[in-house]
């Protein structure tokens, strides 16, 4: 008879999901191994194996979890706080998942074509919100439709790189940041 599945199956795959995070980001992805993934968790690498039957379907799931949770989370804010709603849901949201923000910049490339898709429709469900967002504060700005791209990726730049200089309970607070990175952006877009 088949065995079932244990009932803490979703908290230890979780954990295995957030250990191999960090323990990727920090040797990068290519140089990374399940063994040293499987130590990194305080797992061994049956275990893993049983729920990862390669370091990139490990991979995938990471940066899958991180960005469908991400889209989630934004999705979730009031509407009725514009942009600045959206900076500080992506903000939040960003909260603790340095490790997984950092392998989705350098590793998602080494996914196959057919990984990738659902991942960057995940992107892209975000870089939308972001457009929307950003025109209907200043819908002046965006009548030159080439302007559309660029303006929503340096806002993207400005928010994906505070997990590099931030540290936790030191300088600004993640709220405070985005109350300054929404302020910088509107008073750029409405000057345009």
């Amino acid at each position: 008879m088949p065995r079932g599945i244990a009932r803490d199956h979703g908290e230890k795959r979780a954990a295995i999901r957030k250990g191999a995070a960090a323990y990727f980001a920090e040797h990068g992805f290519d140089r990374a191994s399940m063994t040293g993934a499987a130590k990194h968790c305080g797992v061994s690498k049956a275990l893993i194996y049983h729920y990862y039957d390669s370091k990139e379907a490990l991979l995938y799931d990471i940066l899958d979890t991180h960005l469908s949770d991400l889209v989630a989370e934004v999705e979730a804010a009031p509407e009725t706080d514009g942009l600045r709603g959206l900076v500080r849901a992506i903000l939040i949201a960003y909260r603790g998942a340095d490790a997984e923000h950092k392998l989705q910049a350098d590793a998602l490339g080494v996914l196959e074509p057919d990984l990738q898709r659902p991942l960057l429709d995940h992107q892209r469900r975000l870089i939308d919100m972001m457009s929307a967002a950003l025109k209907a504060e200043a819908p002046n700005a965006f009548s030159d439709s080439s302007r559309t791209h660029p303006i929503t990726m340096s806002v993207f730049g400005i928010l994906n790189w505070f997990y590099m200089w931030h540290r936790p309970g030191k300088g600004m607070s993640r709220d405070a940041y985005a109350d300054l990175v929404t302020d910088m952006v509107l008073g750029g877009i409405r000057a345009l």
